[in-house]
């Protein structure tokens, strides 16, 4: 009896398979300071319990995205570890801030399935809930990853496209409790701007850059223990590189956009979110914003800002797609989130 796991093929998956994934995660301050060494990370709520305190928080949770990372992580060996891309992702939320000491696990549930044209490959359609240890929902979010069959003549399955929402209303989204931001020290914080001072269509130049480490990556990919192939093994891709994660993408945008956004705190929503090319070790990212809408929380002091954050190779700001509507090809990231800030 083979005692390996080869991983799911496009074939070994049927809408409503429910999926709960292996090895919990306990974090701890070690995961934040390896995330902080990672990425420039600043933002003060996740970098000082006195700051988070100040807001009306028990303390410094674990930085949103490094919670997202460590769900993400646990659902690749059962959804994406014959994966060709990680296309994209909606319907996110934050909805349970994560403190050292909290216990995370994944479970995934399949909600769509398509194969593609040419019999090789299919797409999946996933919703991945993270619980805590006392079994509540952290985060979910939906994604959908391109994977190969390994039966080429398995038949193809009836195409079911789940229908998700193109964005998230402030409704939506479930906002912490006792986030206060009537007292929020934009001296400690690192900016003046808050949330008045921002308009919708305003665009943001994050100015500064980061190339891209072999080492890095691979380190952050193990951090996240997401064992795609696509990112270890070079012999499993025909141009014989490695494909850098995803995740190391979102999160070094983020960083890099705390010049110019260094208020925008917590992420609470995931509207959309695409790779729109690969990246790889030697790359230069850069990243620019655009404020797409604003909305009141109803929290003190609090409101809600949409962003769509933007990495490339080291490209000039501000350009996005060609006249033909398709990412140009230094675009390396589009995502579109629900951030909190003070007003």
């Amino acid at each position: 009896m083979t005692k390996t796991n080869p991983g799911r093929f496009f074939e070994d998956y049927a809408i409503g398979q429910v999926i709960d994934h292996a090895v919990p995660r306990t974090v701890s301050g070690g995961e934040r300071a390896l995330y902080h060494a990672l990425y420039p990370m600043r933002h003060a709520l996740y970098s000082s319990d006195a700051f988070a305190q100040s807001c009306g928080l028990p303390g410094s949770p674990l930085d949103d995205l490094a919670a997202f990372h460590v769900v993400f992580g646990k659902t690749v060996p059962d959804v994406s570890l014959n994966a060709v891309a990680n296309l994209g992702y909606a319907e996110g939320r934050w909805m349970t801030p994560v403190y050292a000491g909290d216990t995370l696990r994944s479970t995934s549930e399949v909600i769509g399935l398509k194969q593609n044209s040419n019999g090789k490959t299919g797409v999946v359609y996933v919703r991945t809930r993270g619980l805590n240890q006392r079994d509540e929902v952290v985060m979910e979010y939906c994604r959908w990853v391109m994977v190969r069959k390994n039966n080429l003549d398995a038949p193809a399955p009836e195409a079911v496209v789940p229908e998700l929402k193109k964005v998230l209303t402030v409704a939506d989204l479930t906002l912490p409790e006792r986030l206060d931001f009537t007292g929020y020290d934009f001296t400690l914080a690192g900016e003046p701007h808050r949330w008045g001072d921002y308009e919708v269509g305003e665009q943001i130049d994050h100015v500064d850059g980061v190339t891209i480490e072999e080492a890095e990556h691979m380190m952050a990919t193990r951090l996240w223990q997401n064992t795609a192939k696509v990112h270890f093994d070079a012999t499993f891709r025909p141009d014989g590189q490695r494909l850098i994660y995803g995740g190391h993408v979102i999160s070094m945008a983020r960083a890099l956009s705390f010049n110019g956004l260094a208020n925008a705190q917590m992420i609470v929503g995931l509207n959309a979110g695409a790779h729109a090319n690969p990246c790889f070790s030697g790359d230069t990212i850069k990243a620019w914003s655009e404020v797409l809408d604003k909305a009141d929380t109803g929290l003190p002091g609090v409101g809600a800002i949409r962003l769509r954050l933007v990495a490339t190779k080291g490209s000039a700001p501000f350009a996005l797609k060609s006249a033909d509507g398709k990412y140009l090809p230094e675009v390396l990231l589009d995502l579109d989130y629900w951030a909190l800030m003070p007003k």
